[in-house]
């Protein structure tokens, strides 16, 4: 009696514990071949990411301190533009206005030269309005494809940046004469702001 419900416990327990430790089984399955196929996935994103590190070097444009290291900005050999646009009033108008620019940056810096405690403020603003600039980039931009746009939005970053730098440091206390380290470092920025728009110009057809 004693030996027969034993025998009947026992059975009645893996009866009722059967279904559990089967979903537990299958759950655990599930489990390991979800992790396996996460590490399987992160495996080829790594390996991405490491070709993708190994080949930006060769395809990073290396101009000036601008593109250097970044997968964004290309090579202007390999930009894609659409000539139409480019033949565009507009476009060429914005053109010519960006060459006045670059030719500012380098006028000022002249000017600085000659004179250790000129007073640049006034120029910067009267040649580089912020607004005017902005439109003449965004309206050349348009010529090119998408893909070399994400390099020249980085360029105009740059050069936008570059001119409020300037402007910052553009500015005389009356009675304080200008030191010869502020004077290095503003010519140091022009020469950053010429690069910056010969960068961005290198892009544009010859």
């Amino acid at each position: 009696m004693k030996f027969f419900l034993l025998v009947t416990i026992l059975t009645s327990a893996a009866a009722f514990t059967s279904p559990t430790q089967t979903t537990r089984t299958s759950v655990s399955l599930n489990a390991e071949a979800s992790r396996a196929d996460f590490l399987k996935q992160a495996s080829s994103a790594a390996a991405g990411l490491a070709f993708f590190a190994s080949a930006t070097p060769a395809n990073a444009a290396k101009y000036g301190s601008i593109g250097k290291g970044s997968p964004l900005v290309l090579d202007p050999k390999t930009a894609e533009i659409d000539k139409e646009i480019l033949e565009t009033a507009a476009v060429q108008k914005s053109f010519s206005n960006l060459k006045q620019y670059a030719a500012a940056a380098k006028s000022i810096k002249t000017v600085l030269q000659k004179n250790s405690q000129a007073n640049v403020g006034p120029e910067v603003r009267k040649y580089f309005d912020f607004s005017r600039l902005r439109g003449d980039l965004n309206t050349v931009n348009t010529i090119f494809d998408e893909d070399t746009q994400k390099g020249t939005d980085r360029l105009i970053r740059n050069i936008l940046q570059d001119i409020t730098e300037l402007e910052a440091t553009s500015n005389i206390k009356e009675g304080i004469p200008r030191s010869e380290i502020r004077l290095n470092k503003m010519i140091g920025k022009c020469d950053k702001l010429a690069r910056a728009f010969d960068d961005y110009l290198a892009f544009a057809p010859k």
